[in-house]
Parts: structure tokens; sequence; C-alpha cells
């Protein structure tokens, strides 16, 4: 094959959408029983931060309201047809395993791919981090990713660890029929969602805030930025969830908050991110890259990671540029550009 494009949500498609325009016949393998990457599996109320009209892939707009915020099924819904537009040969319920130098793909069923190029575009959604903290603890302890929705924990009393986007969404709506409090190393940081009538994602892409390397904005937000219509300030400041700084330790079916305080709890969920899904990269050694095209290995390159380009790269809105970028310097390397030179 001359490229293996390896996960086949938002990155992968999109990935092999400009391979193919680069002219090369890549082959998708996704692990999931369809092309839709982590989004079937996320929590129910889950919506997207940005209207329609800002997160579609360029060229496949949302169907629907432009200024509505589409839902997860809405956002299945929306891959699967543009999986269904593209003239890729994609293989569901195939999970690489490792990729052995050489670029040999190995997946769960026994298969072996040799490959000219690879394409690593699994994201993070399987690679959930939770921060180590001392003690033991009794109640029911999660990540975010296996959160589904508030029925589960009615009536507890439930802490919410982080600070982002995530976070408060789910606290906020738990708070209906919980007692929540978010735990967070710094203040949460709301910032307007609308701003002069218009949704702040006009901005972003309007002034090319999109497109800035994410050094240059993190020099002067220091923290995760909150997206808030009003409802989340009015729910910290009414009491309706609270704030405080993150608790030390576990102790059985407690907590010890920094001030030495116990409090028992019923569960902890931590929102506290994820960490790049490359697990299958380890027999290649340490891989390194620029920008998504790797500086260790020619011919792999990645797609979807957190701030691969810029602000927007793991977004849907953001990612088609991230996966024109390395399209053209993977196709002639897959295609033999060395050969001229002797090389």
């Amino acid at each position: 094959m001359d490229t293996i494009v390896i996960g086949g949500g938002q990155s992968g498609l999109t990935a092999a959408r400009a391979l193919k325009t680069a002219g090369l016949d890549p082959i998708v393998l996704e692990a999931g029983d369809q092309p839709t990457g982590s989004w079937s599996r996320y929590y129910d109320s889950l919506t997207l931060f940005s209207p329609a009209r800002y997160s579609a892939i360029p060229g496949h707009p949302f169907p629907g309201d432009p200024d509505g915020y589409p839902h997860r099924d809405e956002v299945v819904d929306y891959l699967q047809r543009f999986a269904d537009s593209l003239d890729i040969e994609i293989r569901t319920n195939t999970r690489v395993t490792r990729v052995e130098p050489g670029f040999v793909v190995h997946t769960a069923d026994g298969q072996q791919i040799p490959a000219a190029g690879v394409v690593a575009a699994t994201g993070s959604f399987g690679n959930p981090y939770v921060p180590d903290l001392p003690g033991h603890f009794t109640g029911r302890k999660l990540h975010v990713a296996d959160y589904r929705n508030p029925k589960q924990h009615q009536g507890e009393r439930v802490v919410v660890v982080g600070a982002g986007n995530s976070a408060v969404q789910v606290g906020y709506e738990l708070a209906e029929v919980a007692t929540v409090t978010l735990a967070t190393r710094y203040p949460v940081q709301l910032v307007p969602q609308m701003i002069g009538g218009k949704d702040i994602h006009y901005w972003h892409t309007t002034t090319g805030f999109d497109t800035l390397p994410p050094a240059w904005p993190a020099r002067i937000a220091q923290h995760t930025l909150v997206l808030d219509t009003g409802d989340y300030a009015a729910a910290l400041q009414d009491g309706r969830m609270d704030r405080r700084e993150m608790f030390t330790a576990f102790d059985d079916d407690a907590i010890i908050w920094s001030d030495g305080t116990r409090e028992k709890v019923d569960t902890v969920i931590f929102a506290t991110g994820y960490r790049p899904d490359l697990g299958y990269l380890a027999p290649l050694g340490p891989v390194e890259h620029v920008g998504g095209i790797s500086t260790s290995h020619p011919g792999l390159a990645h797609v979807g990671l957190e701030f691969q380009r810029s602000f927007a790269s793991n977004t849907l809105r953001g990612v088609t540029a991230d996966a024109d970028h390395i399209a053209a310097p993977l196709a002639a390397w897959a295609g033999g550009a060395l050969a001229a030179y002797g090389l």
C-alpha cells in the first residue's frame, strides 16, 4: 500500500481526502464500527462549543441552522456522510496494534500491511489522563470519557476535577441532580460566548486567531478558557455549583481538601484531558515531528494532535489545514521522490 491512515475520525478522514487529492490511494483503518472517531462515545449532552457555520470540514457544511450548536449525534451523522462521500477504502473494526520499522502495520485481527507511508490520526480520546493522587478511594472514580449523563448520579456528592469546557459543562448539568464542586488548581476563567453580538468563533475565523501558532496565545492566556453564555457564571455565583482549590489526597470514602478538611464524596469525575493515543508507534522508538511531519521517521506524519500547528488544529474546522500540510511531502515520499537522486 502507498499509505495507511490509522484512525477513521475527523482527522483520519480529512487526511485521507488530502492524500487522495495529492495523488495517493490511501486506506483508512478504523478500530470502531463506523468512521466517526470517538464522537459516539462522548457524554450524552455534549454539544459543540462552536456554531455549525464555524464547525464544518471545508467543502462540507453542516445541515440545519448555521447558528445552532450541533449535538454529539449530529456530529456522528455528519462524519458518516462525509466518509460516504469519499472514494476511499475504509476498513472498520480494524484496530492497529503496532507499526514496525519499515512501516509494517499490524492489526488486532492478524493483518500485516506494508506501507510506504503512515499517517497517525488516532487523536487522544483512547488515552484519557488521570492525575496520580495519594491515598485509596472506595467511591466511584471515573474520567469524563466514561461519563454519560446525570441520571447515574442522582442525589450524590460529586467532585468534578478540571477547569476546562468539559468540566464546567458536566458540572453544570450534574448540579441539577447532585451537589457539585469543581476542584481546580486555578480559578475557572470564563469568557463570553458572544462578543459584539457575534459568537466568539466568528472572531476566531475573521481575525485569523485560529491560524496562530499555539505558543503565541499561550503567552497571554495562561490557563484554559471556558466559553460561557452567562449560565455558568450564574451557577457559580449563586452556589448551584462551587469551585474549590484542588484536593490533595483520597482517604477511603473521602477526599482531603487543600486546607486539610476531610469530606465524604460519592463520585469524583476527572475532566483532566487526554494524551496522544499513539502507543502503536512504540516499536519505532522515539518519534519526533514538526507540525505533524516526522523528523525522525521519513514517511510518517500526524494529524489530529492538539495544537499541532494552530489553535484549531484538532477541531472539525481546523484539522483540514493540518491534513493538507502533511499530504504533499507524504505523497512525494511514497511516490519515490528521492529515487531521482539515487537516494
